[in-house]
């Protein structure tokens, strides 16, 4: 079951705010009259103040890392050579939802978000980058619906974990495969057919086109955050939260009160037991804790969930995943996925949290993607956090492990409201 929800104070803009206040039906798409009449595609008389606007509220991008939007969008702006921009609705992550939501539900807003960012860079092409037919189905109606000013591919790649990594997306629109390729140039320097190319995740370019239709809630629409939320018990939900608001409160909305841990930023931001409830949903604030916000999807952890399993899932998917174009990524995410799996049944040495402990050290920043850092992430946020339940996995098989590891992340997956 999955529902959808908002924390935002009454009369902010959101995201998701049509949909609740019945604006459309559940599970249909905004199409081009109702985003006209609520101020979208409004003609855009100056570039550099929206810029400024964006800069000001301080707009960061949803994607993972949480750059500042406008100092990505004005280095791009400043390279040689027409640019190209690039909506990347290629959500890896097993746990998120909001880009594949945004995509079927609002792709108008979307669409504006790539007409603005065009404006501001100068850009005569853009790309909507996807794996999921129903939002491509959703991108191509709006495309015929509101034909754009300028020319918008609808690029459609196979679903997986790094397809949606930057270089990746630029390699798997100049029609290869989508695989990381090594840095530098980034796209930024060098990009779609060799220009300069902004790649914005959808939630980013959303709030630009929002930022621009209601300047007066331009902090507020900058500060919120889309966010999923799953885990074993409880129910699983896409919300619109404000900055700030403190992981408890996240648990309580879908039900999972009683969570004890909780995995963050998808698979991103690690493991985080003791005092996770006291944590803001601010990129800043859990940097500081160890962790990271990534795309914002959350995982919570009942008393019935070992994190021992939790972080063996992690691995095997990931090690699955891995692109296999860097040997230290396949052997690290080989290694502490195979360590986990022999922890969970009991089988693993004396040395195993010793060794543990210095892949996590060693190989982060090593690989060509964050595939690899994720993976160490979680190992040593397991280490930090559960070092008796890792002890106690040495000594003895755990019940609650029983079938870990599958490889096809499947504990993680929800589905798109």
């Amino acid at each position: 079951m999955t529902g959808v929800f908002s924390l935002l104070p009454d009369g902010r803009p959101g995201l998701l705010a049509p949909l609740l206040s019945g604006a459309w039906l559940s599970g249909g798409s905004e199409d081009s009259s109702r985003y006209l009449a609520a101020g979208g595609y409004a003609p855009l008389t100056s570039p550099d103040r929206l810029l400024d606007r964006i800069a000001a509220v301080g707009l960061r991008g949803r994607g993972g890392a949480g750059f500042p939007a406008a100092v990505k969008i004005q280095a791009v702006r400043d390279a040689p050579g027409p640019p190209v921009v690039v909506a990347n609705g290629e959500e890896g992550e097993p746990g998120s939802v909001k880009d594949r939501w945004l995509l079927r539900h609002r792709p108008h807003l979307v669409l504006d978000g790539i007409r603005l960012v065009a404006a501001m860079t100068g850009a005569e092409r853009g790309c909507v980058y996807l794996s999921d037919a129903p939002a491509e189905q959703a991108v191509r109606r709006a495309l015929a619906e509101c034909p754009p000013t300028l020319r918008i591919d609808v690029v459609h790649t196979e679903h997986t974990y790094v397809a949606g990594e930057e270089t990746a997306v630029v390699r798997r629109i100049d029609g290869g495969p989508a695989l990381p390729t090594a840095k530098p140039p980034r796209p930024f320097e060098r990009g779609v057919g060799g220009a300069p190319t902004l790649v914005a995740n959808v939630e980013t370019l959303a709030r630009i086109a929002l930022i621009y239709s209601r300047p007066e809630a331009a902090d507020a629409v900058a500060g919120a955050h889309l966010v999923t939320l799953s885990g074993g018990s409880g129910t699983s939900a896409l919300a619109e939260v404000p900055a700030g608001t403190h992981l408890k409160v996240l648990a309580d909305l879908c039900r999972h009160g009683t969570a004890q841990a909780v995995l963050l930023g998808g698979l991103f931001g690690g493991l985080h037991g003791t005092g996770w409830t006291d944590l803001p949903l601010d990129h800043d604030r859990l940097r500081a804790a160890g962790g990271a916000l990534g795309c914002g999807a959350l995982h919570f952890l009942h008393p019935e969930d070992c994190p021992v399993a939790v972080a063996t899932e992690v691995a095997a998917y990931l090690a699955a995943q891995s692109a296999r174009q860097c040997g230290v990524c396949v052997s690290g995410t080989g290694a502490l996925a195979r360590t986990l799996t022999a922890l969970t049944r009991g089988q693993a040495g004396d040395d195993a949290a010793g060794k543990l402990h210095r892949w996590s050290r060693q190989l982060p920043g090593r690989g060509a993607c964050g595939l690899l850092d994720a993976a160490a992430r979680v190992v040593a946020t397991l280490l930090a956090h559960f070092p008796d339940r890792v002890d106690a996995h040495r000594r003895s098989a755990c019940p609650a492990c029983e079938g870990a590891a599958p490889e096809d992340g499947r504990r993680f997956t929800v589905p798109v409201p």
